[in-house]
């Protein structure tokens, strides 16, 4: 099973996928799926450690369930991936669609999912999203499937509809809707998160494992690298630090280096 260290960061590698059919403007199938495999290509060729594959493309994003079509691409790319690299693959369908990475990480036996709003309400540009961690669990639990469930805490993009002490909403998130981690994001996409409260975190919840997911840098790795288990990056790793530019092997070749203390 995937498992995380904290003081040795694991190195995750987005792969975001261009818009997939059913988006507003799709991309075609070939230039899709030759995108998706070389980014994650990439990845592996730095030194990450796993890649997340995420329906980046596909906004304006539904706030809940995504149409069939978006699953059925995904499941496509998906497959086009784990025949392209070896690495361990998790998926997230945004903006908040559960079940639907569930479905994709049982058929496909993946190690890790993310999901945005696993518990609580929270207040988004698609309006309000609603974590259902009751039906997740219970949903992973009859298809006997041992993905493990990487949760938001404040996620990007987003603010709790009743805001709480964050070590308050961090303990919820682990000790009652049982997120197997926990991520730290920054307000919106490629802005790092405050790392201030991270200490405060861990002491709180010595068994739960923290990652940094938006805004990574080498430096910033370096900073946190003793109380993170794990960073997820995207932006940060393509070429020239475009969001829309392909994966570039040097900069995960650094962000790698510096999940690992070199």
């Amino acid at each position: 099973m995937w498992t995380f260290e904290r003081g040795r960061p694991r190195l995750i590698g987005m792969v975001h996928l261009l818009p997939l059919p059913g988006a507003p403007s799709p991309a075609a199938w070939p230039r899709l799926l030759s995108r998706a495999v070389a980014d994650a290509q990439a990845w592996a060729r730095g030194g990450a450690d796993a890649v997340l594959i995420e329906n980046f493309g596909d906004s304006p994003f539904a706030p809940a369930a995504v149409a069939p079509i978006t699953i059925a691409a995904m499941a496509r790319a998906i497959a086009a991936v784990r025949a392209a690299v070896e690495l361990p693959l998790g998926v997230n369908v945004l903006r908040n669609d559960a079940a639907a990475a569930l479905a994709l990480a049982a058929a496909f036996e993946l190690d890790f999912l993310r999901i945005n709003v696993h518990a609580g309400v929270a207040v988004a540009d698609q309006g309000l999203l609603t974590g259902r961690a009751d039906q997740t669990l219970r949903e992973r639990a009859a298809l006997r499937c041992k993905v493990q469930l990487l949760a938001d805490l404040r996620v990007k993009h987003a603010r709790p509809l009743a805001e709480r002490p964050l070590v308050d909403e961090a303990h919820d998130l682990f000790e009652r809707a049982h997120a197997d981690a926990l991520l730290l994001t920054g307000p919106a996409t490629g802005r790092a998160p405050d790392l201030a409260p991270l200490a405060e975190l861990v002491a709180a919840l010595p068994r739960c494992p923290f990652l940094l997911a938006s805004g990574a840098t080498p430096k910033l790795v370096a900073e946190g690298r003793a109380l993170l288990s794990g960073c997820i990056v995207g932006s940060a790793a393509k070429r020239g630090g475009r969001l829309a530019a392909p994966v570039d092997v040097a900069r995960v070749r650094a962000l790698a280096a510096a999940c690992r203390g070199r």
